[in-house]
Formats: C-alpha cells, structure tokens, sequence
C-alpha cells in the first residue's frame, strides 16, 4: 500500500452523511434532499471515481445507524448486531457481563398518552444531565442503572435482564398515542413502570417548567428501547492493516468504533444535532489524518431534519457537510498520492415518514476508475450499475490496492 521510504502515506477516509437519502420532494420542485443541495465536493467525488448504490441494511433487519455504520466499517450486521444499545454503552464505557442487557434511553416528550417529541426538542446536554442524574437518583436499583450521554440520548442497563421484548424506537411514533408501542414481552412490566414513573418525576421540574416558559417542549419521560448484550468485533486494524480514528458526536456511532477498535475523537462543538459544529468536524478529521491513516467521520444533522419533517433543513444540513467536511477533507487528501474519500448515506430518513427505510444507499469513492456518475445522488448512483447486495463489502472498495 506504501511506496519507497519518504512517500507520503496514502490515507483513507469516509464520511457518512446519517439519513441523508431519501425520495423526491414536492417542496424541493421533485428534488431529492441530495439533488436539491448545492454540493460541488461530494459531486466531483461522484464524478471522479466510483459511485453506487450499497445495502447496509440486510431484508430481515431494521434500519438504523446501528446496522448501517456496522456495514459502512465492513461488518457483516447479520453476524455482529446484538442491538443498538449496547453500541451506546461501549461508547459510555459502561461495562456489560454477558448476562447484561442494555436498552437506549431517549428524553422524550410526552404527556402520559401521546409521543410528542422523540428528542424532547433537542435538549441541550446539560439540561440533560441534570434530568438523568435525577432519573438515576429515583430509579436505580441494584439491577437497573441509568448512564447519561449526549443531548436527549442515554443508556439503561439492566443486570440480568432479557432482551426477549419487543420495543419502538420513539422517532417511528411522533405524534401516535403511546399505548400500542409499549415495551412488550419479557419483563414488559418492569419497563413499563419505568416509563411511567419518570414522566412523574420529570414532568414538574425546574428544567421541564422553564423549557415551557420558553416555549420549548419538556424532557419529562424516558422511552426504553433498542436493547440487546454486548457487542464484539474483530479490529478494524487488523482486518485492515491501518490505523484510525471515529468523528462523532453520538454515541452510538462513537461505540461501534470502539468495538472496532477505533478511539474517538472529542470534537468541541459537535452536538450531534442541526446546530452542529460543521467547520469544528472538518477540521478535526484534517488534524486526524496527519496522525492516522483513516478516518469516519459521522454526521448526524441530515437525519435530524427529516425526524422533525423539515426539506428546508435537510438541504442546508447536507450543504453544510460539503462544504465545511467534504470540501476541507477532499482537498487535503489530494496532495497525498494514493488516497481515497468515500462519502456516503448509511440509511433513507423519509421526510414524508420522519423515519428510516431500507432501501439502498449511495455512496461514491475517489481514487478509482470512474463510473458514469455526474452527481452525488439517489439518482446517479442508480444509473451506474453498480449495486453492492452486501453493503458491508462497501470499504473493500475503499481499501483495495
């Protein structure tokens, strides 16, 4: 993969733009998010090397980042997903036995019988982690214990618990009455009460009544959901024979490199919502490339905007990872010989659903002999050919000699 001594180290790096694909838009004049967006670097990275269409998400399993960042690292999701939880916990470090269960925690907000807000309005961190530390105070116990993490995601454990029930992730049930998606099966009741018993601790305090005052809508319950044991995965390293590094504010995306192998890079600024520090990721995956040889670097905003229904956003979300994450890493792999940049979605985030969907995704890779591409887009990347039925075969492209 390396020249003669004193060559410059080719690298390598992906950039995920999270729920980025999606259908045609009636307020983008029949656009797609992707077509509508000014974004002339993961364009000429379409135009210059390969672009298809990938299937991260395997028929029998849900789509999510967590099944969908397996594949983009190379990982089989069908072999590796224990869930997506523990992915979260591992970025936590929150040590699971193998009898552990973890559940994904969001902050919601509801008012007992209706889902309002899957992300209780994109609660800041630090109102977040007053709420949660208090969840933790009242709830705990010696087999279930709360784990806060960023903005309105966090982690249960729950010590000898089963995953044998059914659970909802909160963003499919916006604005739906609560009583249907409630956790189901195996140690359903203790979940339940959970629930329902944060909603009566949250639901009168100090953070929640200011929010309202402010016109901003309450953190006042946890949905459980997502669980499953921990994950374990072959390095990344070894598998690929380079060093690298994760660029994510969400903890999920942020565990699965753990799992690998992979540290994580903390980035001031990155939230892992729309407000976002665009310019801050970009900067740091160019620092990191000078020390390591890869880099995944995540974004979550795109993902965002269609949960909460928004085209306008979503554009601007995917331009805003253009120009200030593609562009800034684009150019600084040109002037090392032998590197490549893949830019990617890793699932549909359906605008018209405001939730996931498994159909495949587009991806493109400088650096090799190019397809027929013209555009980074659900469009182009079909008119290639170029289909991967195993998506998670995707970085074979990115690595091979």
């Amino acid at each position: 993969m390396y020249g003669p001594p004193g060559t410059p180290r080719p690298k390598r790096a992906i950039i995920i733009m999270d729920g980025a694909a999606d259908d045609p838009q009636d307020g983008l004049g029949g656009l797609t998010p992707l077509q509508a967006a000014r974004i002339p670097h993961a364009d000429s990275v379409a135009r210059e090397g390969v672009c298809g269409l990938a299937k991260t998400i395997p028929d029998e399993m849900e789509p999510g980042s967590d099944v969908a960042t397996l594949a983009i690292l190379g990982y089989d999701p069908r072999q590796y997903h224990t869930g997506r939880a523990p992915l979260e916990a591992a970025s936590l470090d929150v040590p699971l036995t193998p009898e552990d269960v973890a559940f994904r925690c969001n902050l919601v907000s509801s008012d007992g019988t209706t889902l309002i807000d899957y992300s209780a309005g994109e609660i800041p961190t630090s109102d977040a982690r007053v709420l949660m530390a208090l969840v933790n105070e009242k709830l705990s116990t010696r087999r279930v214990q709360f784990y806060a993490g960023v903005s309105y995601r966090h982690v249960m454990v729950w010590r000898d618990g089963s995953p044998e029930v059914r659970t909802t992730p909160p963003h499919d049930i916006i604005g739906k009455t609560i009583e249907p998606y409630l956790p189901r099966g195996d140690g359903e009741s203790t979940l339940r009460q959970l629930m329902f018993d944060s909603l009566e601790i949250l639901d009168s305090h100090e953070i929640n009544e200011r929010r309202r005052d402010e016109g901003k809508l309450p953190a006042n319950m946890i949905w459980l959901w997502g669980q499953g044991r921990a994950c374990a995965l072959p390095s990344f390293a070894i598998q690929r024979g380079t060093t690298g590094v994760v660029i994510a504010a969400v903890d999920l995306v942020r565990g699965v490199g753990k799992c690998a192998g992979l540290p994580a890079l903390e980035v001031a600024g990155a939230t892992g919502n729309l407000e976002t520090d665009f310019a801050a990721k970009g900067e740091a995956a160019v620092d990191a490339l000078e020390k390591y040889d890869f880099v995944l670097v995540h974004i979550e905003a795109p993902d965002e905007a269609s949960h909460q229904a928004s085209p306008e956003r979503k554009v601007w979300a995917i331009e805003q990872i253009d120009r200030h994450i593609v562009g800034s890493v684009a150019e600084h792999l040109r002037s090392l010989p032998g590197s490549r940049l893949m830019v990617a979605a890793d699932h549909y985030t359906k605008i018209s659903t405001r939730t996931h969907a498994r159909e495949p995704v587009p991806f493109a890779i400088s650096g090799l002999p190019r397809d027929e591409a013209e555009a980074f887009d659900e469009q182009n990347a079909r008119g290639t050919g170029r289909f991967l039925e195993e998506g998670w075969r995707v970085p074979d492209l990115l690595f091979q000699e």
